[in-house]
């Protein structure tokens, strides 16, 4: 069995939405959820699907140990950032190689980077005119939104689309891509 833990900081509906696709797999699932906000929707959605999930200070995610032994207790093989909003930590990276994901509302390297997170890229979306928005999942490395990109998907955007139709048409890609393209990682490694 492949442990899988999810760092979110919102509502959780990735979150929720990977711990559905994964409830009934042999090999993979969600094992915990870690957390930087006490008062995030994402523990009362994973709590009700029996998923433990944990909160940490800033500065715990920072030093690391604490967050280590947590993933270590569950056994955790995998991290995935579904909404998370702290930078990954040098020490986080260094026990978990390679086996850190995030996926971004964007097309990066267009509208990523430090501050481009939610509706901020769906205003950058629209406000440059572009005819194309989409997600990108990538590996996590030292800066934001710099990491090998590992899979990307389009949706068209209309001259009449507003932000919230953009965030739509991407929430909508993310739901049904970011759980497949876990399991294609977790099935080859």
């Amino acid at each position: 069995m492949k442990n899988i833990a999810i760092f979110a900081s919102g509502s959780g509906t990735n979150a929720e939405n990977i711990i559905r696709y994964f409830a009934d797999n042999k090999s993979i699932k969600v094992a915990v959820v870690l957390s930087n906000n006490s008062k995030a929707g994402v523990h009362e959605r994973v709590n009700k699907l029996g998923i433990p999930s944990f909160v940490f200070s800033r500065d715990e995610f920072t030093q690391g140990s604490k967050v280590i032994s947590k993933l270590a207790e569950y056994h955790v093989e995998f991290i995935v950032l579904a909404g998370f909003m702290n930078k990954i930590s040098d020490v986080l990276l260094n026990v978990f190689p390679g086996k850190i994901i995030n996926i971004h509302p964007a097309l990066l390297p267009k509208h990523g980077g430090k501050g481009m997170y939610g509706m901020h890229v769906h205003n950058a979306v629209v406000a440059s005119g572009d005819t194309k928005s989409g997600i990108t999942i990538h590996y996590i490395n030292e800066n934001y939104d710099e990491g090998d990109i590992i899979f990307q998907t389009t949706c068209e955007v209309l001259p009449t689309d507003t932000p919230v139709d953009v965030a739509n048409k991407v929430h909508a890609l993310e739901y049904v891509w970011f759980p497949k393209i876990i399991e294609e990682l977790l099935t080859k490694n």
